[in-house]
C-alpha cells in the first residue's frame, strides 16, 4: 500500500521506513521544512535525508522552498506558546495536498517517533486534515523505535541536530546553555 511520509530529517525517518517496509507499506517521503533555522541547519538536514535516500534507495518528494519560512514566522509571532501546534499544521496539511496531489490515500509523519514532539496533538491535527480532505491517517506511534533510529543513523554517520528546528528552539537551545552557566 502506497503511503507519503512527511519527513522531518533523516534520523527521524529510519525507524518508521524500515517498520513500514517491513509490513508491506510503500513509502514515498515528502520533504517539507520551511521552519529551520538557520539556512545553514536546513541544508545540513536537507543533505544528511539525501545521504539516507542513497543509502536505502529511498522515494523522495523535496518540497525546497525555504520562502515559507517567512509564512512560518508571520503565523509563530505573538503566538510562541502555540508554534509547534501551527508548525506540525502547515507542514501536514501541506502533505496531505501533496498527498492528494499525486493520489496516494495514506500519509502518515515522522515526527511520531520523537519522543520531544507532542504525539497526541500531531495525531490530533493530521486526523483533522484527513477528514478535510478526504485522505487516510495512519496514527503509528513510531517511539518505539527511537533509540534505533538513533543507532543506524550515528553507523551510517548521518547528521544528528541538536535542536529540533525552528529559531524558537535554537534560542531555548542556547538559552538552556545560559542559565546552566
Amino acid at each position: 500500500m502506497d503511503i507519503l511520509v512527511h519527513t522531518c530529517c533523516s534520523n527521524c525517518a529510519i525507524y518508521p521506513v524500515k517498520f513500514l517496509k517491513q509490513n508491506k507499506f510503500n513509502p514515498t517521503l515528502f520533504w517539507y521544512n520551511f521552519n529551520i533555522h538557520p539556512y545553514s541547519e536546513y541544508k545540513l538536514r536537507l543533505d544528511s535525508l539525501k545521504k539516507l535516500q542513497q543509502h536505502w534507495f529511498l522515494n523522495i518528494i523535496y518540497e525546497e522552498s525555504y520562502k515559507d519560512f517567512y509564512k512560518f514566522l508571520r503565523e509563530v509571532v505573538g503566538k510562541e506558546k502555540e508554534r509547534c501546534e501551527i508548525c506540525y499544521r502547515i507542514r501536514l496539511e501541506k502533505t496531505v495536498k501533496k498527498a492528494c496531489e499525486i493520489g496516494i490515500n495514506l500519509f502518515t509523519t515522522t515526527l511520531l517517533v520523537s519522543p520531544y514532539q507532542n504525539f497526541d496533538k500531531i495525531v490530533f491535527i493530521a486526523k483533522e486534515l484527513a477528514e478535510r480532505h478526504k485522505v487516510n491517517f495512519y496514527d503509528k506511534d513510531f517511539r518505539e523505535g527511537y533509540k534505533e533510529s538513533i543507532k543506524i543513523s550515528k553507523e551510517l554517520g548521518l547528521y544528528r541536530q541538536k535542536y529540533c528546528g525552528c529559531i524558537y528552539s535554537e534560542a531555548e537551545k542556547h538559552l538552556r546553555k545560559i542559565d546552566y552557566e
